[in-house]
């Protein structure tokens, strides 16, 4: 299991964005289709929603990646 910790500053961002920043992907459009594929979890559900507000404290898991979501200080 890798962990990784996504500072947020801002109110949430976009799971497709959130995909690309930590270096998942290389773009939003190949976030979207990570997402769209069904290999991602929120908060331990399968999330299929492109473009669904992530928020600090949330939890993102794909494949063996987890992303804590943080908000910044």
């Amino acid at each position: 299991m890798h962990e990784l910790d996504f500072e947020l500053d801002r109110d949430f961002i976009e799971l497709n964005q959130l995909l690309k920043l930590v270096g998942i992907c290389d773009s939003g459009g190949a976030g979207k289709a990570i997402v769209a594929s069904g290999a991602v979890l929120v908060d331990g559900a399968q999330e299929l929603r492109k473009t669904c507000k992530i928020h600090a404290g949330q939890v993102v898991q794909i494949d063996d990646i987890v992303i804590h979501v943080h908000a910044a200080e």
